[in-house]
């Protein structure tokens, strides 16, 4: 047994062979594809970023929008109201004024047949007074 015992040195040698082949093979391209996959996650993660700060910065501009709109229509329903209630009001004075003009013809038509009835009564009136003293007093007066 005086032969050396190279066997130590030969796995040696096969491990760190193995070790090398097994690096150029198997983990370069793992760590390459890790790398590449983390930059990928960083681009999209950036990308999803810079979209959401737009999404927010659309939102509050819509929201401002809908604001400055609501306002404005409800100035736009107090201005249409407004004219409305002054509409009404000048209706109702035209209204006003047609009633009384029709009510004062009213009044006169009544009080031009209140005459002519009072004179037609009163000439009958004269009839009718003898008419009655004769029956009143059983002659003819």
């Amino acid at each position: 047994m005086d032969l050396p015992n190279y066997t130590v040195l030969i796995q040696l040698l096969n491990f760190l062979v193995l070790i090398f082949l097994m690096n150029m093979i198997v983990y370069r391209p793992v760590r390459k594809m890790l790398t590449r996959r983390r930059e990928i996650m960083d681009g999209s993660a950036k990308i999803a970023r810079e979209l959401t700060q737009k999404a927010d910065a659309a939102s509050e501009e819509l929201d401002s929008n809908i604001s400055e709109t609501r306002k404005e229509g409800q100035q736009e329903k107090e201005k249409i109201k407004t004219v409305g209630l002054g509409a009404e009001q000048e209706m109702l004075k035209e209204v006003h004024s047609s009633t009384e003009d029709m009510l004062s013809t009213a009044r006169e038509d009544i009080g031009e047949k209140l005459i002519s009835v009072r004179h037609s009564l009163q000439s009958e009136l004269k009839g009718f007074s003898k008419e009655l003293a004769g029956k009143i007093l059983g002659r003819q007066v």
